[in-house]
């Protein structure tokens, strides 16, 4: 739903509607009070006697999403709630079916609709935030310039949802896991620690004190490991050295820290020394698939394609459907000459997400 009221006609509710709405919910129609009706699509013009309790459930939703300052709006709010008693649980579950097709614009656009609906809805602000991390995460996946703003447009809407008192669990333990795989262990920490107060017993206690535990136990909410995290993010790599190397000296034995060394070196082109931070993270614990991807594009730049694919094949069992890893699959094969194997590659890539900037391209 789009925040147009370009098509929106203010008239008056006609007797022959008025039996189906007054009453509904205990509201009343004040007749004095005239109220938004959307022009459908493909028309000039409103045909009154065509109009529908629909057309006025649309034009109600996008006068209370697109002027947030009118006068009527509590009236209004009234009004869609006593035609759609029932549009918080189906408009929820519409937003989630989006996101879950990767239509991650409609799901917030309807997730905004519910958000002027219900400005306080602990769950609508939590599912906003949820589906802007999934957005993020794929655009990071693939690469692309906008995943930042779209991360950061994430964490100010779970830091929205932390804002209500008393907290909402679900709300900090979904943000720990956010600002934990941000490598924003200190914001997680907070998340965590908070969570646990109050969360019980449960699995996803014991899950949050594990993380909680793997992050005091290796300093990762530690300064100097977020500040280079922070820099390197913000492409200013040869700066956030500075810091992890300073982690490093205090924590030689934790992988995350030559994880993140690798990470800077590799954004640098410094193929060598970055494969050697990458193997360290391994022999230390690092074995994720993200450590062995990233290793195996150090390995292919330094032109040892045997041990590079060697890496990508192990991170793929760790992680069969990530992106990146297939991707790198396809650019191994053409660097090696087999131009079959790398369109197989990146038709995979394309099925699980068909506008890939990546593979599209090498497909060009």
């Amino acid at each position: 739903m789009k925040n147009n009221l370009n098509r929106i006609l203010f008239l008056s509710v006609p007797e022959s509607l008025r039996g189906h709405i007054e009453g509904a919910g205990n509201f009343s129609i004040d007749p004095a009070i005239p109220i938004p009706v959307e022009i459908p699509d493909g028309d000039e013009t409103l045909k009154l006697e065509e109009l529908t309790i629909e057309m006025i459930a649309a034009g109600l939703l996008r006068v209370i999403q697109a002027d947030p300052g009118n006068q009527h709006l509590d009236y209004y709010r009234n009004f869609a709630l006593a035609i759609r008693p029932e549009i918080l649980g189906e408009f929820t579950e519409a937003a989630i079916m989006k996101a879950r097709n990767g239509d991650y614009d409609l799901a917030l656009d309807i997730l905004d609709v519910l958000l002027a609906l219900f400005p306080r809805s602990p769950s609508t602000l939590l599912n906003r935030a949820l589906v802007l991390e999934e957005k993020a995460g794929r655009l990071t996946q693939q690469e692309k310039t906008e995943a930042a703003q779209e991360t950061q447009a994430a964490a100010a809407a779970y830091e929205l949802a932390l804002a209500f008192a008393p907290p909402i669990p679900d709300a900090l333990f979904n943000a720990g896991y956010f600002y934990a795989g941000q490598k924003n262990y200190r914001r997680a920490l907070e998340c965590f620690t908070q969570y646990l107060e109050s969360a019980g017993d449960s699995d996803k206690a014991e899950q949050a004190q594990a993380i909680k535990k793997e992050i005091e136990e290796n300093g990762l909410d530690d300064e100097s490991f977020t500040e280079a995290c922070s820099l390197i993010q913000q492409n200013r790599e040869t700066e956030g050295l500075e810091y992890i190397r300073q982690f490093i000296e205090s924590y030689p034995n934790v992988w995350n820290g030559w994880f993140i060394l690798g990470w800077a070196l590799r954004r640098l082109r410094r193929w060598q020394d970055g494969a050697a931070a990458f193997k360290k993270a391994l022999e230390l614990g690092g074995g994720s698939g993200d450590t062995r991807n990233e290793l195996a594009i150090c390995l292919m730049e330094c032109g040892d394609y045997s041990a590079a694919r060697h890496e990508l094949e192990i991170a793929l069992r760790h992680d069969p459907e990530n992106i990146k890893i297939i991707s790198n699959l396809g650019v191994l094969a053409m660097k090696s000459g087999n131009n079959e194997e790398a369109a197989s590659f990146f038709r995979i890539v394309l099925e699980l997400d068909p506008g890939d900037p990546i593979a599209l391209e090498y497909f060009k």
